[in-house]
């Protein structure tokens, strides 16, 4: 199945939050073989992150790799996404397809109130 990365438009209202720190990702735990970026070679690690769009809300597992991951992040802080991209995927297994969507970020940034303010 061809491999396909959907750029995610975001609307000027919307808002993330951290929800967890982050955790490794493996490749094969049961060997200690951590998830490697392809590009980088930086180990990779998963972060559970709030989308709030007005009164929705939805909670993303996105990839980071370990370069992206801002100094400081707790849960509750607001952060934003740098170029966020969904990937579905499917696989069969005993007959049965199972599919969703992964999420994957460069980096995440801290939202913070001077950050606003030099970026204005």
């Amino acid at each position: 199945m061809a491999r396909t990365s959907i750029r995610v438009g975001l609307l000027p209202e919307t808002r993330f939050m951290a929800g967890a720190l982050p955790v490794p990702k493996w490749a094969d735990q049961d060997k200690g073989e951590r998830a490697l970026d392809r590009e980088t070679n930086a180990p990779l690690y998963t972060v559970m992150i709030f989308l709030m769009e007005g009164e929705r809300a939805e909670t993303l597992k996105v990839t980071v790799p370990e370069t992206g991951l801002p100094n400081g992040l707790k849960p509750g802080m607001p952060v934003k996404t740098v170029d966020l991209v969904a990937n579905p995927w499917a696989n069969l297994f005993n007959g049965q397809v199972s599919s969703g969507v992964s999420y994957r970020v460069k980096a995440l940034v801290i939202d913070t109130p001077a950050a606003k303010e030099s970026a204005a």
